[in-house]
C-alpha cells in the first residue's frame, strides 16, 4: 500500500492497475482490492481509458464535481479500515449497514460519508482524527 502519495503518484496507481488489468496482466497487493472498486463503479471506466485527459484534471468541490480518485481512495481507506477493524469498531457498523442495505457499496457510502466528515471536521479544527466524531456518524446510519 501507498503511503502519503501524491496525488500524481495515486492517480498512477488507478491508471496503472486498469491498464493491467484491461490487459490481463497479474495484479498485486492494493491493486487487487482497487481493480474490485473500480469495477463497482463503471462510471468511471472510461475515465480510466484515458490517462493523459484525466492526470490532472481537477475537481472542484464548489462545483459540484465528485472526483473519481479521491472517491477510489475512500474506499481504499475503508477496505483498510476493515480489514484490520480500526478504528476498532468499524466493522461492527459495517456489518449493520449491511444488514440493513444488503449491499457492500451502499454501506460502503454510508461510512464513507461518515469519513468524510470525520476528515473535514479534523481539517476545519486542526485535529487529529476522531473516531467519536466518526462513531457518532454511523449511529445515525445503522438506525
Amino acid at each position: 500500500m501507498m503511503f502519503n502519495p501524491s496525488r500524481e503518484d495515486a492517480r498512477e496507481f488507478y491508471f496503472e492497475t486498469w491498464r493491467k488489468y484491461q490487459q490481463k496482466l497479474p495484479l498485486m497487493g492494493a491493486e487487487l482490492i482497487a481493480i474490485d472498486i473500480m469495477l463497482s463503479h463503471p462510471e468511471y471506466h472510461a475515465l480510466f481509458d484515458q490517462p493523459a485527459r484525466f492526470e490532472s484534471k481537477d475537481y472542484p468541490p464548489e462545483l459540484g464535481e465528485t472526483n473519481p480518485f479521491l472517491h477510489l481512495s475512500m474506499h481504499l481507506a475503508i477496505q483498510e479500515q476493515l480489514s484490520i477493524d480500526q478504528p476498532a469498531g468499524i466493522r461492527g457498523y459495517y456489518q449493520a449497514l449491511l444488514d440493513k442495505h444488503q449491499d457492500q457499496m451502499t454501506a460502503q457510502h454510508e461510512i464513507m460519508d461518515c469519513l468524510a466528515e470525520m476528515i473535514w471536521q479534523a481539517q476545519r479544527q486542526q485535529t487529529a482524527f476522531d473516531p467519536a466524531i466518526y462513531f457518532t456518524c454511523l449511529d445515525s446510519k445503522v438506525r
